[in-house]
């Protein structure tokens, strides 16, 4: 389109309509169609939850197909929010990290049942929609340190890696050592490595879709081995999300059945708070700078609107079945295209009601396809480190015991607790104790309680 379309283009849109009502295309600089294909873009780039989060959620118990339209529906509840209310061109679905941190962490290694666990997501999504809407968000966004903020989404990266590794079969365990490479000769093995070696290609050439390509054509590749059947149809009514649909158990949230509080699930809610918390932060501020929503005194425009959407997304998202929704990374590609209203995260919610009438062949999407996708995500979310101060131990060294514990241990929480617990104890040890804020304090003292009594 040239510079005479666009103007006209432009011009036609300002006289009126719902759409230029709505979402000021004129005042923004874009056109309906550039706003609807920034929207198809950010969808592509994000579609493979579809695919991954029922993988991962199920194996708690779940009905997989209901997970398949709760994913679908979550998305596309935060993308509504987020284009109607806030204006603003982002994608929101269930976050990764946080899908694997319930089920792994909070259903395997705790004992929870999924129900329990779905009680905490929202409650810490109540908490996150309270923070937004008070100074209280502010205060802990600024009193918890760089190193430890870039640390978190670094640390559920490794534990992203790890559980990709793991399901891929690329990595396996071995008793003398713990871990060991697994077995090339399995074909899933080397599918799954295909998968992220081909998304990763693809990614390094900006090609559009990068992951939803790979994992399809891997998922292609899978069926003259016999490893994946032909989906029963194309296109079918989505299943009914009934086994979901408000079923959280908040009787056994807080108390054990022996009637004793539970402190193992206030650090699982804060866990979830924070991550999705800092996760979101980071990913609206780079999203505005992208997408030319900061103005001359460089605020940014309905930041506080794009947090209350994005916390507001987690609540009803748990409502029908899903990890805390967050906003996506992934929306700087239709900024890229030339998104910069919420008309782009309307066309992506509305891409992803759509997807719930082809569930059967989300339901085709073999494990090692997904896990080729979470260890690429995982690489993503590990950049993060290169922000961290290493030119201070005190900072440098609890941001990697946070990261690598969150690995170790099977567990964003632990990794949580024990990088606040250090990053307290070097910085007073060391002299530096004015640079613990009363927020470190109190939640140090709440992770030495998680363990000790745990």
């Amino acid at each position: 389109m040239d510079k005479a379309e666009q103007g006209s283009e432009l011009q036609g849109s300002s006289k009126g309509g719902i759409l230029e009502r709505l979402f000021k295309l004129s005042e923004h600089g874009t056109t309906v169609k550039t706003e609807l294909m920034a929207g198809l873009t950010t969808f592509v780039t994000m579609a493979y939850i579809i695919f991954v989060n029922p993988d991962i959620m199920s194996k708690t118990g779940m009905d997989k197909d209901a997970l398949v339209v709760a994913t679908c529906i979550g998305a596309a509840i935060g993308c509504m929010l987020m284009g109607l209310y806030a204006n603003w061109p982002v994608g929101l679905a269930p976050g990764m990290g946080l899908n694997a941190f319930f089920t792994y962490t909070v259903v395997f290694d705790m004992g929870y049942t999924w129900q329990v666990a779905m009680a905490a997501v929202f409650v810490s999504g109540v908490l996150f929609a309270l923070m937004s809407f008070y100074k209280i968000r502010e205060w802990i966004l600024d009193s918890i340190p760089q190193s430890l903020r870039y640390a978190m989404t670094a640390g559920v990266g490794l534990f992203l890696g790890i559980i990709g590794f793991k399901n891929a079969g690329i990595v396996v365990s071995f008793e003398p050592t713990l871990t060991t490479l697994g077995n090339f000769k399995e074909p899933t093995v080397i599918l799954a490595a295909l998968t992220f070696l081909i998304i990763g290609s693809l990614f390094r050439r900006n090609l559009f879709g990068a992951v939803l390509i790979g994992m399809l054509v891997t998922t292609l590749a899978g069926i003259p081995l016999g490893l994946v059947s032909a989906p029963a149809s194309i296109v079918s009514m989505p299943p009914s999300i009934a086994p979901l649909f408000m079923a959280m158990d908040f009787q056994h949230l807080f108390y054990s059945a022996e009637g004793l509080f539970n402190v193992g699930m206030v650090s699982v809610i804060i866990s979830f708070l924070f991550v999705n918390m800092f996760d979101t932060a980071g990913t609206l501020m780079g999203v505005a700078d992208k997408a030319n929503l900061i103005n001359e005194k460089g605020e940014i425009q309905n930041l506080k609107k794009s947090l209350k959407a994005d916390s507001v997304s987690s609540v009803l998202g748990a409502c029908v079945g899903c990890p805390p929704v967050t906003s996506y990374v992934e929306s700087a590609s239709g900024v890229a295209a030339g998104g910069r209203t919420g008309l782009t995260a309307v066309t992506v919610g509305v891409l992803f009601l759509a997807a719930t009438f082809f569930t059967d062949i989300a339901l085709i999407i073999p494990s090692y396809a997904t896990a080729g996708a979470l260890i690429f995500v995982s690489f993503l979310m590990m950049s993060g480190l290169s922000k961290v101060n290493w030119d201070e131990f005190t900072d440098y060294v609890p941001a990697c015991i946070t990261a690598i514990m969150m690995a170790f241990t099977f567990s964003i929480a632990n990794g949580i607790a024990l990088g606040f617990i250090a990053y307290t104890f070097l910085k007073v040890g060391s002299g530096k104790a004015s640079e613990v804020s009363i927020s470190i304090w109190v939640l140090t003292a709440v992770f030495i309680a998680k363990l000790a009594f745990m």
